[in-house]
């Protein structure tokens, strides 16, 4: 069978928006090279509102580790907040699989009176920005004592609505009639949730996690509500913080926060893709 020849418009047309989308990845990575004063050169017009144009080079003229080693020597605050990331997203990550998980299930494979009412409101929830929600989650948090703790960002992290929706579409895509074998079998319904609904709806279930790691890693409303002392902020609230002045130290403090959110990104990419054609499927 004759392979069908790339279209060069087609390349062409892919390849601008995929460099498009690669010049940040390029523009912190060469900036953590840069002093401040060669970064200035360059986008000053950006940084002072001065007249002019903002340029860049894709290697540094006289590159410097010396935004390296501020930040992994003398930059104890960032490793603090990056950790403070870290809690916050496992937390979130460990609520989704305990009561997200079972919810998409239950949801998917099973009959019960008010299921439409349940998911409807699902839905709406889903659909809410965090704006609307904000009130009410402070004054709960802050009669369960819980403000300015990490588990306020947690907590109502645990219960978001998109991860089950989408696990929710891959739970119902299993065979009934594997799940009727198996009870047949003799397995009780958990058996059945363990040892078939996990297995078979993983695809989804590692999408929906990967998808809720990288929103916690850029939440900053959410912390920026709930957490009023600084020791606790996670990186991205840090981040912006830094003085303009040290830019080089920004954009490799910038850079290394974005390692583990790639890493992510290169690890789900497969079910990514997946659970994006999941979610896209009506009912």
């Amino acid at each position: 069978m004759r392979k069908k020849k790339s279209d060069p418009i087609c390349i062409l047309v892919l390849f601008l928006p995929a460099v498009l989308a690669v010049a940040p990845l390029v523009f912190l990575a060469t900036g953590s090279f840069m002093d401040t004063q060669e970064i200035r050169d360059y986008i000053g017009p950006v940084l002072s509102g001065s007249e002019g144009f903002a340029v860049w080079r894709l290697f540094p003229v006289w590159p410097t580790l010396v935004n390296v080693v501020e930040l992994f020597l003398d930059s104890p605050e960032f490793f603090q907040m990056f950790w403070n990331s870290m809690k916050i997203t496992a937390g979130i990550l460990a609520g989704q699989l305990v009561f997200g998980m079972p919810a998409a299930w239950g949801l998917a494979r099973y009959e019960f009176p008010g299921k439409k009412a349940v998911w409807f409101s699902y839905i709406v929830l889903m659909m809410m920005p965090f704006q609307v929600t904000m009130l009410s989650e402070y004054l709960v948090l802050d009669k369960l004592g819980l403000s300015d703790t990490l588990l306020a960002v947690i907590l109502p992290g645990m219960f978001l609505t998109f991860p089950p929706f989408l696990m929710y579409r891959f739970f119902c895509g299993i065979p009934s009639s594997l799940i009727e074998a198996a009870r047949v079998d003799g397995a009780g319904e958990l058996m059945v949730f363990i040892r078939i609904g996990i297995p078979v709806g993983s695809s989804g279930i590692i999408s929906a996690l990967v998808l809720q790691f990288l929103e916690c890693q850029s939440m900053v409303e959410q912390p920026l509500t709930f957490l009023k002392t600084k020791r606790l902020w996670p990186l991205s609230l840090y981040l912006p913080e830094v003085d303009l002045s040290r830019s080089g130290f920004a954009l490799c403090a910038s850079f290394v926060a974005l390692i583990p959110a790639l890493f992510a990104f290169l690890y789900g990419q497969d079910y990514l893709e997946q659970g994006i054609v999941a979610s896209a499927i009506k009912e």
